[in-house]
């Protein structure tokens, strides 16, 4: 229950935060609650993940992409996600969850989230994600447009397109 209130304040939070394009880097500051906690009292592996859909709904929403979500019926979806862990976080840490897009291809957009605390890097995870409306998935050409946005990816980073054609691999066999 903890994670929809999270959801619902993160909205409404960056709906109150200046806007971003859909290549800016979203910044949420975060706190560890006793019910992110493994048995180690760390932050869950997890909740990782689960927080990183926080990131994503604050940039979505600052981008102006929750409108068209909502209007349009849009269900953002991830298909993909790795995640790599550094250092551990405890009880009531604070930290920043940050969050850009990198890239896209006709399909996918693709996502880089860090999680720091202090300057250091505590988890860093990538995510290739997608929408989907009552007819399938939404081209990301279509999305950029109606954000107003050129529809041209930059180049994606040598290790996401590294990740992607490995995904491709896995799921052409």
């Amino acid at each position: 229950m903890i994670l929809v209130f999270r959801y619902v304040t993160t909205w409404w939070r960056a709906r109150r935060q200046p806007p971003l394009g859909p290549l800016d880097e979203s910044v949420l500051p975060l706190i560890v609650l006793p019910n992110d906690l493994d048995i180690n009292l760390h932050l869950n592996n997890g909740r990782y993940l689960s927080l990183m859909d926080l990131g994503r709904v604050d940039l979505m929403t600052r981008c102006g992409l929750t409108t068209h979500i909502i209007q349009q019926r849009w269900m953002p979806l991830v298909g993909a996600a790795t995640m790599r862990y550094t250092r551990s976080l405890a009880l009531f840490q604070r930290y920043t969850l940050h969050t850009r897009i990198v890239g896209w291809d006709d399909k996918w957009f693709f996502v880089e989230q860090r999680f720091m605390r202090d300057g250091q890097l505590i988890a860093s995870g990538r995510v290739r994600g997608l929408l989907r409306g009552r007819n399938g998935n939404i081209k990301t050409r279509t999305i950029l447009e109606a954000l107003g946005h050129d529809p041209v990816s930059p180049p994606l980073p040598e290790n996401i397109d590294a990740w992607q054609r490995s995904l491709e691999r896995d799921s052409s066999g």
